[in-house]
């Protein structure tokens, strides 16, 4: 990949289309949820993640060179990290979380009925599927097609982060700095979300919402390290869009089994942008940052 030089014109028109149009969309995920239509405001979200690479276009940098062939043969030990490490290290925090918080290990559905209604657990009776075994197929979909999937998404966002922002603001920078700058902003990009509708936290906790947009700020400050690092390992921007897309399947299976209301212990866990929950992961990018940030990008 050809080195990137800094280029300032085109870093505040990638902000400015990012932002404007994300923030944009945000309120309108807002008022669908105000009025009850929350199916239809998680799919208006799951657009938003286009809107980094719209961004990347509109600011005239070419996409085409930003590795889209896998070379699966030379990749094949970091496509495993990428797959498999957001599931283990959720399990491992989740685990963590719940030796703490015994009490909020839960089975019963409680988390299901709060976003889906109290009748989806006697719908899915019905058809033979117990609570227990739809969190154990949930599983088995993290581990297998989960991360294909939502692959095809998350790499709206990083053509933009780490296609695009993250090797500017390196090449701006350094990578240390670039990199908690890199984090930061992609944090920022969700603040709207956080404070209109609880997104992540909910909005019972103290501090509301400043807290809950700087706790999602150093989860993505680590992520962002992790994703940014299986993009330099690879030279392809599939590598952290599938680990993107398997860290956010994962991120729902904590949920399933915790009791529908942990109040403002939500910034801790159980799911692993939670501070304690996240704990697995923050650790993975400090060894990360500490042993691979001073090698040039």
């Amino acid at each position: 990949m050809e080195k990137v030089e800094f280029n300032k014109a085109q870093v505040i028109k990638y902000l400015i289309v990012t932002f404007g149009v994300a923030y944009a969309i945000q309120i309108v995920v807002w008022l669908l949820y105000s009025n009850g239509y929350t199916m239809v405001g998680q799919c208006v979200m799951a657009v938003m993640m286009f809107i980094p690479m719209l961004g990347t276009v509109l600011s005239g940098y070419k996409l085409k060179g930003m590795g889209w062939k896998p070379n699966i043969k030379q990749n094949w030990k970091t496509i495993l990290i990428a797959w498999f490490s957001p599931m283990i290290l959720t399990a491992i925090g989740a685990g963590l979380y719940f030796a703490l918080f015994p009490s909020h290990f839960d089975l019963s559905g409680s988390y299901m009925m709060e976003i889906a209604g109290e009748d989806i657990l006697k719908q899915m009776e019905e058809q033979g599927l117990s609570y227990p075994m739809l969190v154990l197929l949930s599983c088995v979909s993290c581990i297998t097609y989960a991360p294909l999937m939502n692959m095809l998404f998350a790499v709206g966002e990083e053509s933009g982060w780490r296609g695009f922002l993250y090797p500017q603001l390196k090449a701006r920078f350094g990578k240390r700095l670039g990199w908690v700058i890199g984090g930061i902003i992609w944090g920022l990009w969700h603040s709207p979300l956080i404070w209109l509708i609880g997104y992540e936290y909910g909005t019972d906790y103290i501090g509301f919402p400043i807290v809950g947009m700087l706790a999602f700020c150093v989860i993505t400050v680590v992520v962002g390290i992790i994703c940014d690092w299986l993009y330099e390992k690879s030279q392809c921007i599939w590598l952290p869009s599938i680990f993107h897309g398997a860290f956010n399947a994962a991120a729902t299976i904590p949920l399933c089994i915790t009791i529908a209301n942990t109040g403002s212990m939500r910034l801790l866990g159980s799911a692993p942008n939670g501070l304690l929950a996240g704990l697995p992961i923050i650790a993975f990018a400090v060894i990360l940052f500490v042993r691979y940030s001073k090698e040039q990008t």
